[in-house]
């Protein structure tokens, strides 16, 4: 229970930094939705990874690379799922706005995320 917590914390921070990168480049830049959006995921898992391996999962016995390169297996898999669903959202629903159908692309891809970063990631060898 206190891996979810932890996970759950993590997520929230990954959604602070995927909404407030998103909001400022569609204020500030001409980049859209979409791109904004590709952006602003980039970002956030930057920071889940960071605050997962720290915080939320135990030490893994594996070397800083084969570790990254798992969380970023399961991470660009959730992403993609995320994105595929945000983007979908919106073609679908135009009057929907952006921060509207990330919320919604968040919280379906969070599930696979926890699974995927607890069995495959950060399981000890």
């Amino acid at each position: 229970m206190k891996k979810l917590i932890r996970f759950t914390i993590a997520g929230g921070i990954g959604f602070l930094v995927d909404a407030g990168i998103l909001s400022a480049l569609l204020h500030l830049t001409p980049l859209g939705p979409f791109l904004a959006r590709l952006a602003a995921i980039a970002f956030a898992m930057a920071a889940t990874w960071a605050f997962n391996r720290r915080f939320t999962f135990d030490r893994t016995g594996r070397s800083l690379a084969a570790e990254g390169f798992r969380y970023g297996s399961v991470g660009v898999t959730a992403a993609l799922v995320n994105y595929g669903l945000y983007c979908a959202l919106l073609l679908s629903l135009p009057a929907l706005q952006p921060l509207a159908a990330m919320v919604v692309a968040n919280l379906a891809s969070m599930v696979f995320s926890f699974f995927g970063y607890s069995r495959f990631v950060f399981r000890a060898e």
